[in-house]
């Protein structure tokens, strides 16, 4: 037992070291991507070539659940958007609110014939609306089936190449369009794009946009800030340079829709829509020998609100995590399939044992070194050394996130709000990083017998002055 306990303690220490260096490699290949992409978006040839006809039309596609209290808000700032030719394509998936009744009084809705065929099954459609005042707007009725199944019926009704799925309380800023298209503007085949996606709690909202940047001074909201910074900053932007981007985030990705057809749209059945969609469209392109590329980019942005209980928090972060487990199991032959390229080669084993495993491995190493620590086989020394490797090397990457945030975008401009940022990338590893180890954890108990269901939500909308209140009474993203 003291040889197991020792030799189990050293082989958790190399893996916390393996996957904590992996992450500092992801910060140093985002840099040069950094400083690439802000070169080509400051370009005046380029940004004349963004301003003209060149750019490819877009269909939005944003699904609704029950979101009377923010619906009309959003569509409107969506339609406003800096963007020459795009449609948006709300889906009112079953709303047991108003949500139908507020859209049809806001824009004005008629009932019109479905004319375009339904390429992928859905939840039977109950009308097809649209809007007097607002040409470019399409309603969707349709009866409940879920996220996947309400972006899929938009798919069905899209006129245009490339799509892009929004959610519905998410706010796009008005370039964001004109930026997330760059990449289809150089000539390759880019199969998905992702932008970031920011936290705007305590954000100053008006008119659908967000005007102020803060970072809030509650703990949960907070430390959430710091987490976006690092997944998007970094995390995304280095996998750029690995070419195995396997998340695109489902409140802001664009996607050519050809591509998304042929793999049959969002599985359903997925509990992370997201996730599984861009594993199975590498799956599908590799296969076929296509040369793409899914980058992600800083620039564009949308915001978003993030759960402000813990008791929220959780059920979101063990779903998120759920749908990891359950994706790697799902799409296991590609994992280190040369087939795959760079993709089964790289990005699935450090998602599957890096990211999937992270939990069990972190709880059992504070189970060894407390058992260690208690039979004498580990010593004060070594403890303080896992410690050290586990949090410290996570704490020095996520200020290092924040110098990235600083040095590059600098969205927060006042001296309090960087000092805040500061403070939770520090204090995340003390608490909250261990109750975040607990709700991942939970996931591998509710993998395989859980029931996908969007979840009942209570909103009370973005505030003009006073920022974004947490409104979620269960999280679905």
């Amino acid at each position: 037992m003291r040889e197991l306990i020792g030799g189990g303690g050293y082989v958790i220490l190399v893996y916390f070291l393996a996957l904590n260096s992996f992450y500092a490699l992801l910060l140093i290949l985002s840099i040069p991507e950094i400083w690439e992409q802000t070169r080509l978006a400051e370009d005046d040839d380029f940004q004349r070539l963004m301003q003209s006809d060149a750019l490819p039309p877009i269909s939005l596609l944003v699904p609704a659940y029950n979101e009377r209290a923010t619906i009309e808000a959003s569509v409107t700032a969506i339609l406003t958007l800096e963007y020459r030719n795009f449609e948006v394509i709300v889906v009112n998936d079953g709303s047991k609110d108003d949500t139908l009744d507020r859209l049809r009084e806001a824009f004005d809705l008629y009932e019109v014939p479905r004319t375009y065929p339904e390429g992928i099954a859905t939840r039977p459609l109950r009308g097809v609306y649209r809007s007097r005042s607002r040409t470019r707007l399409v309603v969707l009725d349709k009866e409940n089936g879920g996220k996947a199944d309400s972006l899929n019926a938009a798919i069905n009704a899209s006129r245009f190449p490339l799509v892009i799925a929004v959610d519905a309380d998410t706010l796009i800023e008005p370039d964001a369009l004109l930026r997330l298209t760059r990449p289809f503007l150089l000539g390759r085949h880019i199969a998905a794009v992702g932008g970031t996606v920011r936290v705007a709690n305590s954000c100053t909202v008006e008119h659908g946009r967000v005007t102020d940047a803060r970072v809030p001074r509650r703990f949960l909201p907070g430390v959430q800030v710091v987490e976006y910074l690092r997944a998007f900053l970094f995390g995304r932007l280095g996998w750029n340079r690995l070419g195995g981007n396997l998340i695109i985030s489902g409140a802001f990705g664009l996607f050519r829709k050809e591509d998304v057809l042929a793999i049959h749209g969002y599985r359903t059945a997925s509990v992370v829509e997201d996730l599984d969609l861009v594993v199975r469209l590498h799956r599908y392109l590799l296969q076929r020998r296509v040369r793409y590329e899914m980058p992600f980019i800083p620039d564009p942005v949308a915001w978003t609100e993030v759960p402000e209980s813990g008791k929220v928090l959780a059920r979101q972060r063990e779903r998120w995590h759920r749908g990891l487990l359950a994706a790697m199991w799902t799409y296991k032959t590609m994992l280190f399939n040369p087939r795959y390229g760079r993709v089964g080669l790289i990005a699935v084993p450090f998602y599957t044992f890096g990211e999937a495993l992270a939990p069990l491995v972190e709880v059992l190493g504070y189970v060894i070194t407390v058992a260690g620590l208690a039979l004498g086989v580990v010593n004060v020394g070594f403890a303080l050394l896992f410690m050290l490797v586990a949090w410290g090397y996570g704490m020095l990457l996520s200020l290092w996130a924040v110098v990235l945030e600083e040095a590059s975008f600098r969205r927060y401009r006042r001296l309090g709000d960087l000092l805040r940022l500061v403070a939770f990338a520090t204090l995340e590893n003390f608490g909250y990083r261990q109750r975040t180890v607990w709700w991942r954890l939970k996931a591998f108990f509710t993998v395989w017998r859980y029931q996908h269901v969007w979840g009942e939500m209570t909103r009370t909308g973005f505030e003009a002055a006073g920022g974004a209140k947490a409104r979620r009474a269960d999280a679905q993203g």
